[in-house]
């Protein structure tokens, strides 16, 4: 057994590093479903597991894996910017933990750029079909059919935007060789991995969806097993998917062979396919959309506008609690948290009626942020109980538009990746195929995504249009909130998470532990998690003494596991970083 591993320590660290990587790979004692961890990020763990922030002078990266941290490392030590470094990361991202990211899926990324001190937010999600109709999702009666009776098959597939969106980040701000970053992630996959026990807990809750298809079924459960934890796992296809991207650039994903086999293998999927077709590939663009900035407590928060809800809904979320002085009741107070919750509420509100993708309905971002209208709904929250009943609101709107309410549903999976290199770069990136293990359909192996069922399923409602309805060529609305904060024009936060709908609320009570509660970066991120949408307060399970006081003020509580998995690095005199105890996660810096 040792020598078994020692040869795949060979092939993936290298002669010089070999021993100490089987080391860290199958450690004496060890139990086969322990995370492996790559030597040079040892530190790292152990800092997490204590709870403290890791620290750094030049540069630094956080991102779900420790592969994924390993190869992005390597890049940033060897000049690369962090947009190489994004490239790499993402690349083993998607065979490591393909249930959250990858090819076949979409991303929303910020970047404030170290020389010019701009903000730039580039758009790769994914769009709906040109064949795609509003009633996509609803069957022969016109009703909205099942979750999982619309993700799993063809129908659920967009248009992945993650290769074209890595390489229009590496064309603005690359430094590295394209073809150099793919490197880690194709002898990875060439060679084999070790599955984490994340992945492995995964498969084995999804067998019965996962095994629906048979190259699917083949991967993840081979012989009808579901992979286990410490198992090596080789995937060539994935290799000779990135060896062609590494060869011919990100447009090869859109054309040729790939788009046909793409295209193909969604419509003829058993029982549900769906009608993405090679010109919908061929057609994909990459938008640079405006980012969306407000002021909290002197910070500027900028992350990304419609289509994805983040920004707009953080910065209603955080406005809202401008008036209130929440560091003098600290992250202990009920009250505290009641404003939260309440301000998460009313933005939710607004976010359910007014969010879509701007290409196709009017939004009234500038109207939702305006600080004449969040003042008055701030005043709604000031009581000593939780609010009845929340609306959506009035916000200033350039036109007249009659919308109805939506509540899509999101499912968490996703994954987090923040960087900040030597050039002052600063990048944050949220890359999903929505649910976990996407659309469950593999083609050149990687999995597609299921990005379409985050439209809403219902196009009217009591004949008012769904803003965030299905429509050809239409991006879906998500809850992504990739986030960069800003002081003097200078970033002094990187931060996003994974979790669905819930994305938000993890955003926005990092911001709150950081900035209002003096946290440190890892601090702030293991602060458990109270999350209120839409009226019940989610508790994770450790915040249990909040429970009795938030009812009484008349919440209904349910506590259960929130696993975010946000990565943050706080810039100042030194870096310091956080990563989510709650997943694989690890930052690293020099």
């Amino acid at each position: 057994m040792r020598a078994s591993v020692l040869a795949v320590a060979l092939i993936l660290f290298g002669p010089a590093t070999a021993q100490q990587a089987t080391d860290a790979i199958a450690p004496e004692g060890a139990g086969a479903g322990e995370l492996r961890v790559p030597p040079m990020l040892a530190a790292a763990q152990e800092a997490k597991a204590a709870g403290r922030p890791v620290e750094a002078e030049t540069w630094m990266i956080a991102a779900a894996h420790p592969l994924a941290v390993e190869a992005g490392a390597k890049v940033l030590a060897t000049g690369g910017t962090a947009a190489d470094a994004m490239v790499a990361v993402q690349a083993v991202l998607g065979l490591v933990e393909p249930q959250s990211s990858g090819l076949g899926g979409g991303a929303f990324l910020v970047w404030h750029d170290g020389a010019s001190g701009e903000i730039t937010t580039l758009d790769g999600r994914e769009t709906a079909p040109l064949a795609a109709t509003p009633r996509l999702f609803q069957d022969e009666a016109g009703q909205p059919l099942e979750f999982f009776d619309a993700v799993v098959g063809g129908r659920s597939v967009g248009t992945p935007g993650i290769p074209a969106l890595l390489a229009e980040a590496h064309a603005r701000w690359g430094r590295a060789a394209w073809a150099g970053l793919f490197a880690d992630a194709i002898r990875l996959a060439d060679d084999g991995f070790p599955v984490s026990p994340r992945l492995a807990t995964l498969i084995a809750e999804d067998a019965g969806r996962l095994s629906r298809f048979a190259d699917t079924r083949d991967y993840f459960l081979p012989a009808g097993i579901p992979l286990k934890a410490g198992e090596i796992r080789r995937n060539p296809d994935y290799a000779d998917t990135l060896r062609l991207l590494a060869r011919k650039g990100g447009a090869a994903f859109y054309t040729g062979d790939m788009a046909l086999d793409i295209a193909e293998r969604v419509q003829r999927a058993g029982g549900n396919p769906g009608v993405l077709a090679p010109l919908d590939l061929a057609i994909y663009r990459v938008r640079e959309r405006p980012a969306v900035c407000m002021l909290y407590r002197g910070y500027e928060v900028c992350g990304m506008g419609p289509p994805s809800s983040g920004a707009t809904t953080v910065g209603q979320s955080l406005g809202l609690l401008e008036p209130f002085d929440l560091a003098a009741l600290g992250p202990d107070s009920p009250e505290a948290w009641r404003l939260i919750g309440d301000a998460s509420r009313l933005a939710f509100a607004d976010r359910g009626r007014y969010l879509a993708d701007s290409d196709y309905v009017p939004v009234p971002v500038k109207g939702l942020l305006a600080p004449d209208y969040l003042r008055s709904r701030s005043d709604l929250l000031r009581g000593d109980d939780m609010l009845p009943e929340v609306a959506p609101g009035n916000p200033a709107f350039d036109h007249a538009l009659n919308l109805a309410d939506d509540r899509a549903l999101e499912l968490p999976s996703t994954s987090q990746i923040s960087i900040v290199d030597g050039y002052g770069n600063a990048l944050s990136m949220t890359t999903t195929i929505e649910n976990g293990f996407g659309s469950r359909l593999m083609v050149h192996g990687f999995l597609l995504n299921n990005q379409l069922t985050d439209f809403s399923f219902a196009s009217h409602d009591n004949g008012r249009p769904i803003a965030n309805r299905v429509e050809p060529g239409k991006r879906p609305r998500s809850s992504m909130a990739p986030t960069i904060l800003r002081r003097d024009g200078r970033p002094v936060l990187v931060l996003g998470s994974p979790g669905g709908s819930r994305i938000i609320g993890y955003v926005v009570k990092t911001i709150i532990a950081w900035v209002d509660w003096g946290m440190d970066a890892q601090a702030a991120v293991a602060l458990p998690h109270l999350v209120n949408r839409f009226g019940p307060y989610d508790l994770e399970i450790g915040a249990g003494a909040l429970a009795g006081p938030l009812r009484a003020m008349g919440y209904e509580v349910d506590e259960t596991e929130l696993t975010s998995g946000l990565n943050v690095i706080a810039l100042g005199v030194r870096l310091q970083g956080g990563a989510d105890p709650r997943r694989e996660g690890l930052v690293y810096g020099q």
